[in-house]
């Protein structure tokens, strides 16, 4: 059976990203692995083992196209209007939080944000499937 392990992301300043994912999800580094021509950083929390893994491509200064492809990562928490004002008064500009129903039942309720290099991410309230 195949496990989940990590999400890998392209971004232009380690620290930026670092401080980013810290300060939003309360991912820390766990591990850093640095080469010639790039460095890997995995971030994680003691919520579960899947990893960010950050990608710096050393050099780069330009933007990455996100292009169509990406959707977003998504979080759970036990508080979804606790953690959105954390959000808004840490600065990082949460979307509205917006309530999702089928067939008449509360589905998910969620909001998102986005990383210091454009990423979605979306924090749902644990919830119905979303645990």
């Amino acid at each position: 059976m195949a496990k989940a392990i990590h999400m890998m992301i392209r971004v232009l300043d380690l620290e930026r990203s670092i401080a980013f994912y810290r300060t939003a999800l309360g991912l820390e580094p766990a591990d850093t692995l640095d080469f010639e021509t790039f460095t890997l950083v995995y971030l994680r929390n003691p919520e579960a083992d899947f990893e960010i893994e950050l990608t710096l491509n050393k050099g780069r200064t330009e933007p990455y196209a996100l292009g169509e492809g990406y959707g977003h990562v998504a979080f759970c928490v036990d508080d979804l209007d606790k953690e959105h004002k954390r959000l808004t008064e840490a600065g990082l500009n949460p979307q509205p939080i917006k309530e999702f129903y089928r067939d008449g039942q509360l589905l998910a309720r969620f909001f998102f944000i986005q990383d210091p290099d454009g990423y979605k991410i979306e924090i749902l309230q644990r919830h119905g499937r979303y645990r």
